[in-house]
């Protein structure tokens, strides 16, 4: 909401004619505790198969394969390539969350436990380069910290997925160094850092429509929380329906069919 209300109008460069000029602000957001209830919100743009395909995607590398730069249609990266398989022309793949890892194992406070997506000699002229940009790590006592910083972010249509998903890699690297540590390590603050937070032009009418639902609403009201049985029941559903698109994906060797266009 303070995006919309005080945020600066400013063109991009996927504008079409006639849209509007975006609405963006510079943001840094802290959630205090990354995976406490409500994990949900009911109004975010897509299906919650589409929420958990994305945590599977960024967490898991289940689109991995779609990366082919120089074929049409095909991905340029995935943030979980980027992460766990960062490619240095010349030298074998570099799985940086394993370096984080153990970097974190050594020393709970190093503060050079961080993982980039950046790649300086082929990103800047890509047409399509990566967004989120660096996940910095830090142990707390027995919290596990992480600060995102990514340089563009859709406030509408992005945001919220790219949160979810990025708490559970939070997780993922707490598990591991729980693991490791031989002591229970939790996900706990996460900061996101986004230059350009933006609402893009042709979503204005979308985003008002959307403020005004989420307005009328108690935030009971207009969230999920995962332990409550009625929408642990949906979102058992909706992990099944991932399933099932990644099948039909694997099957077809073609992305992007939603649930409603599997038979």
């Amino acid at each position: 909401m303070e995006a919309w209300e005080k945020g600066g109008r400013v063109a991009t460069e996927y504008d079409q004619k006639g849209d509007s000029l975006s609405v963006d602000v510079c943001l840094m957001l802290e959630v205090t505790q990354s995976m406490g209830e409500p994990l949900f919100h009911r109004a975010f743009p897509g299906g919650l198969e589409n929420l958990e395909l994305y945590r599977r995607e960024v967490v898991e590398g289940v689109h991995d394969d779609w990366i082919h730069p120089t074929e049409k249609g095909k991905w340029r990266y995935t943030y979980h390539e980027r992460l766990f398989a960062y490619k240095v022309p010349g030298m074998e793949p570099i799985d940086q969350i394993e370096k984080v890892i153990e970097q974190l194992a050594r020393v709970p406070h190093s503060r050079r436990a961080l993982a980039i997506t950046w790649y300086p000699w082929y990103d800047p002229l890509s047409l399509d380069p990566p967004c989120a940009e660096q996940f910095w790590f830090r142990i707390f006592g027995d919290q596990l910290y992480m600060d995102m910083h990514i340089r563009s972010n859709d406030a509408f249509k992005a945001a919220f997925m790219n949160m979810f998903a990025f708490v559970h890699l939070q997780r993922l690297v707490a598990d591991r160094l729980t693991e490791r540590l031989g002591r229970v390590i939790v996900p706990g603050r996460y900061v996101h850092i986004a230059d350009s937070f933006h609402i893009y032009g042709r979503d204005h009418a979308d985003f008002a429509k959307f403020m005004e639902l989420s307005s009328s609403r108690t935030l009971e009201g207009r969230t999920w929380r995962s332990y409550e049985k009625l929408f642990a029941n949906i979102w058992t559903q909706a992990g099944a329906d991932a399933d099932r698109i990644l099948d039909h994906e694997a099957k077809t060797g073609t992305k992007g069919v939603g649930i409603a266009g599997i038979e």
